[in-house]
């Protein structure tokens, strides 16, 4: 199908970009690595009278650890976060993520910040965003504004975003060691959106039990989810098997998925189920310093049948 006709401008600041989103609010859509847009405006499931092209705006393809945080900006790629040497070190859950997104050809073009401002369950980095209890800094005609993650997604392709605002960097909080995450994903096909996703961050004591445990799911509810219950139950007790397993339990009762091609909804409380054990174990033995590299996507059509954890 072909889009719909609409006008294109290229600003060269963010300022400028404010201002003409501000101009045409309901009206205009940010364009950036486009990997979202571009298929929605083919479908004509958008179909703005504006795109603002945010590529030419320099600066903004940033990662990198300032004041105690690690920084993202608006126009760095999902490559960025693959080959940056920060996040390989101290931040393995974001490499997981973003190896498991689409392929490589999409991941050279697609921007992290794009990914969380579209809204979609199904997108990655989300679950792994409220895991790391990361913020959200929003500019617009009114200045700039700082979105907690767990209070930005919404909905369904709804977001905290006002429609004048543009999502202009992620923060996320330098871990504390003993620290470390993982994100696992089940899919149908390579490069497939998630049957189910779990992102685990974890923070070790001093007697290797879990002093803090971020959750977040994808794709088993209208948004990405943050499973409190789990992280709750985690906190101050052991990591042991009986454990993980009960918070596993939780996490797959706080999953809200429906039926569809991918499976029935008890088949992605399950598959959260099992991910999320995984997930938990991989992530205390980062935290305790094992060296486990990136994990491959798993590949599995929808039987209905339960995984084995």
């Amino acid at each position: 199908m072909i889009p719909s006709s609409f006008d294109y401008l290229a600003p060269a600041t963010l300022g400028e970009a404010v201002n003409l989103l501000h101009e045409h609010a309901g009206d205009a859509k940010i364009l950036a690595g486009g990997q979202s847009l571009i298929p929605m405006l083919k479908l004509r499931l958008a179909e703005p009278a504006l795109l603002i092209d945010i590529n030419r705006i320099p600066g903004l393809g940033y990662v990198d650890e300032r004041d105690g945080s690690l920084r993202i900006g608006a126009l760095a790629r999902e490559s960025d976060l693959e080959t940056a040497s920060v996040v390989r070190q101290r931040y393995q859950i974001l490499n997981d993520t973003t190896a498991v997104i689409a392929d490589p050809l999409v991941r050279n073009s697609a921007t992290v910040c794009g990914n969380i401002a579209h809204g979609d369950p199904g997108n990655d980095h989300p679950a792994t965003m409220l895991a790391l209890e990361a913020t959200f800094v929003a500019v617009g005609p009114r200045g700039e504004r700082r979105i907690a993650a767990r209070d930005f997604f919404l909905g369904l392709f709804s977001t905290a975003l006002n429609e004048d605002e543009i999502l202009e960097e992620i923060v996320v909080p330098r871990p504390t060691a003993p620290a470390a995450g993982a994100y696992l994903k089940l899919e149908r096909k390579v490069g497939d959106y998630a049957t189910a996703g779990v992102a685990v961050q974890l923070t070790l004591d001093a007697s290797g039990g879990c002093a803090r445990a971020g959750i977040g799911l994808t794709n088993v509810g209208a948004m990405a989810i943050e499973a409190v219950r789990a992280q709750d139950f985690l906190r101050n007790k052991p990591l042991d098997s009986p454990t993980i397993a009960q918070a596993a339990e939780i996490a797959a009762g706080e999953a809200d998925p429906i039926e569809d091609r991918r499976g029935s909804a008890d088949y992605k409380r399950d598959v959260v189920r099992v991910l999320t054990a995984r997930a938990i174990r991989i992530a205390a033995n980062r935290a305790a310093g094992a060296n486990i590299a990136t994990p491959l996507p798993f590949t599995y059509s929808p039987s209905q049948a339960a995984l084995r954890s």
